[in-house]
């Protein structure tokens, strides 16, 4: 067989794959918007708060942050379990993949979404409060669809680094496509070198498909939102 029996498991880590990478990315996009909020406030101390965790997230390395975060609260909720004489508590590797992934990558789209919101002009919203309508309606009317369009290259961007980022987190035990070809390599290790190359080279492959697939849709969505903009002529 092409696979040698370990086709399923190769298709269970990329829907495992696929559903981590969507829950990181809705999380990361809330964190996002909180953030960049924060930081456009004018309040000097939310401003503060989130230009330390931009700061600190982007200026760390993905993989020390993955490790420092999931078993520095491991180790945190097993000590208060010792101190409580409670039984061992052991976190999903699944939910702490989702939390650490969107809190990484939430400072990157802060940034993101920060830097659109500046794009989009100031007298229009200035326009849209003088015609009375409410806070929440000038954000949802004008500045969201507006900021999206903007932003839409950034997400882009990001939602591609956190599908690939995926693959750090079976150092944490989740069971997503990069694992499944490890175990895959490690139950044909007797067959030679040759499934290394083919497994590592199948899990490549998912990796583009998702990534093409998703310029497919980021295209159709800044057609979407691009909707009644000039373009200019060449």
């Amino acid at each position: 067989m092409l696979f040698e029996g370990y086709g399923r498991l190769l298709w269970d880590g990329t829907l495992e794959t696929i559903q981590l990478s969507l829950l990181s990315l809705l999380f990361a996009f809330v964190i996002g918007l909180l953030g960049a909020a924060a930081k456009l406030s004018g309040n000097r101390w939310l401003s503060l708060v989130a230009t330390l965790y931009t700061t600190l997230i982007r200026g760390v390395p993905d993989l020390v942050l993955m490790l420092l975060l999931y078993y520095s609260f491991q180790d945190w909720l097993n000590r208060l379990t010792d101190a409580l004489n409670l039984q061992q508590i052991d976190i999903d590797p699944f939910f702490a993949g989702i939390c650490v992934l969107g809190f990484i990558y939430g400072a990157y789209f802060t940034e993101t979404f920060r830097g659109s919101v500046l794009a989009v002009p100031k007298g229009q919203l200035e326009a849209a409060a003088v015609y009375g309508l409410s806070r929440w309606q000038i954000f949802r009317r004008i500045l969201f669809p507006q900021m999206m369009r903007f932003a839409l290259p950034g997400i882009s961007n990001n939602w591609q680094v956190i599908l690939k980022a995926t693959a750090l987190v079976s150092i944490i035990g989740l069971h997503e496509v990069v694992r499944a070809a490890q175990d895959a390599i490690t139950g044909t290790s007797s067959k030679g070198a040759y499934h290394a190359f083919f497994f590592l080279s199948v899990a490549g492959l998912i990796y583009l498909l998702l990534t093409s697939l998703s310029n497919m849709v980021f295209m159709t969505l800044e057609q979407r939102y691009s909707i009644g903009i000039r373009r200019p002529e060449l």
